[in-house]
């Protein structure tokens, strides 16, 4: 059955693509009908995750610049074409109050969060989409549209990804179509610290009720990597149950009353 989607035979790099988010995305996309290539820093991860969803492959740090252009060489050789990027590889490290930050941290998270998705977008323009088009979609957080505790680097670091985002749509239109997904509070490892010492009371606390699942953020990347998305770049889509209206929601800052409650996190 061909994909409603209009992504049969196109291919898609996702970074971070073993767990959370990044393994959801991976995995519909490829139910979607494009074949994918997944890179993390896990190289048996990377393995299971290729094997699982019937494409390619490599392990890895999106810091390293000359492991994004094996990245881009990899999925050409395997799949001929480059359509799709999803820049999902993220750090929220250094954690705490900014006085505190150490300087080749805050550096880290930049290099992660910024930096790197840039230079995954560059691999591919000049391997594929320059010619052939295609779209890029950015995974950035709720949390950049407003301050929040111990949270500064991520937030400051994608707030970043959020301008690139909306910079690169207007410098690689009308090719490539660049767009960002921002979600709330989502059940991954990266936030479980948030989420399951009190998860009853951090639903209640958003309108929609619930945490979100990577699934949930999931079905948006894939719709805006879509053809029914072919009208739309320099979007921001929030998929976070409600979180930026939550101040009309009774208890809506439980989430963050519990990120003041905790002491930051060991990396």
């Amino acid at each position: 059955m061909t994909s409603p989607y209009g992504l049969d035979g196109k291919a898609a790099v996702v970074t971070g693509g073993t767990r959370g988010i990044g393994r959801e995305v991976a995995r519909q996309l490829a139910d979607a009908g494009a074949r994918v290539c997944v890179t993390a820093r896990d190289a048996a991860d990377v393995r299971r995750t290729a094997a699982e969803l019937g494409g390619v492959g490599l392990a890895g740090s999106v810091a390293d610049p000359a492991h994004l252009s094996e990245v881009t060489e990899l999925a050409l050789r395997a799949f001929g074409r480059i359509d799709v990027v999803v820049n999902n590889a993220a750090t929220n490290q250094p954690y705490g109050p900014l006085m505190d930050a150490d300087p080749d941290a805050w550096r880290t998270a930049f290099t992660v969060n910024v930096e790197a998705p840039l230079r995954l977008v560059q691999c591919a323009w000049r391997a594929w989409m320059r010619e052939h088009g295609g779209s890029v979609i950015n995974v950035c957080t709720e949390g950049a549209g407003h301050v929040g505790p111990h949270v500064g680097a991520y937030g400051t670091s994608k707030a970043a990804l959020l301008h690139l985002t909306r910079q690169l749509a207007g410098e690689l239109a009308p090719r490539v179509r660049v767009n960002s997904v921002s979600p709330g509070l989502v059940r991954t490892e990266m936030a479980r610290f948030v989420w399951e010492p009190g998860e009853a009371e951090v639903a209640a606390g958003l309108p929609l009720g619930r945490i979100g699942e990577p699934a949930d953020v999931a079905r948006a990347v894939v719709w805006l990597a879509s053809d029914a998305a072919e009208w739309i770049t320099g979007a921001d889509l929030l998929v976070d149950g409600g979180t930026r209206v939550r101040a009309a929601h009774p208890g809506g800052y439980a989430v963050h009353d519990r990120l003041r409650s905790y002491a930051p996190p060991q990396p």
